[in-house]
């Protein structure tokens, strides 16, 4: 029996530092808030709101995940690759025309952390005015500028150089990683357990598996009694 439970807790400890990275608490993600007060989140408000970013768009699937949040009455803001917008611009359009909005996410899926200042700064600019013509072309104002970084990690100086363009870094405290597990009920359950007012949630375009986990989520999370808005949404709710 001792045998049995040393097992058990040597399982258990080796475990958890997984099982913090997959779900981590409340508590570790206010901690982030105070080590770097300059990455967004989460949002510190009492109202059932939360935020819906996409990464990795455009792609195949946008134009159908646009539609879906429209039914749900839901809005998110889309995280912009660069490389994936010749031949869908058009997608871009209909994305800010249904009251979503634009983020940037540098030029390729890679880790932005591994790149020069200067490569990580042209490819920065180069989202910009991707999304600026998307803004323009559908005469509407731009929003706020925010970058995600590729596979999520930040550091110093690329904090120091997001602030120098105008930029906010903005992460989250609910992900899936969806990029990784292709299970869509395994993630859309992991979302549904961790909603909580102001959090950031952050899942992907370019999955298959993205579309039906969002048909479980949004409207639960409605039916919950929560809006879902854009990251700037978000962001005012917690000003006020």
């Amino acid at each position: 029996m001792a045998t049995l439970f040393t097992l058990l807790a040597l399982v258990v400890l080796l475990a958890s530092p997984f099982y913090v990275i997959y779900k981590p608490p409340a508590l570790l993600i206010r901690y982030f808030q105070w080590k770097w007060p300059d990455v967004l989140w989460q949002v510190d408000t009492t109202r059932k709101v939360v935020a819906l970013t996409i990464d990795d768009a455009p792609s195949e699937y946008t134009t159908e995940i646009v539609q879906l949040l429209k039914e749900n009455d839901a809005r998110a803001t889309f995280f912009v690759i660069g490389s994936q917008v010749q031949g869908r611009e058009d997608y871009l359009g209909e994305v800010v025309q249904n009251g979503n909005e634009l983020g940037n996410h540098a030029m390729h899926d890679e880790p932005s952390r591994s790149l020069s200042d200067a490569q990580l700064e042209r490819e920065i600019r180069a989202v910009r005015n991707l999304i600026r013509r998307a803004y323009v072309a559908e005469d509407l104002p731009m929003p706020p500028n925010y970058f995600r970084p590729g596979s999520g990690f930040f550091s110093d100086r690329m904090r120091a150089l997001v602030d120098k363009l105008g930029y906010r870094l903005v992460l989250g405290g609910i992900y899936p990683h969806d990029p990784q597990i292709s299970w869509w009920r395994a993630n859309a359950n992991h979302i549904l357990s961790m909603l909580r007012p102001g959090a950031i949630i952050i899942c992907h375009d370019r999955r298959s598996w993205t579309l039906p986990m969002l048909r479980k989520v949004l409207p639960e999370i409605k039916r919950r009694g929560y809006d879902i808005v854009t990251v700037t949404e978000l962001v005012k709710e917690g000003e006020s």
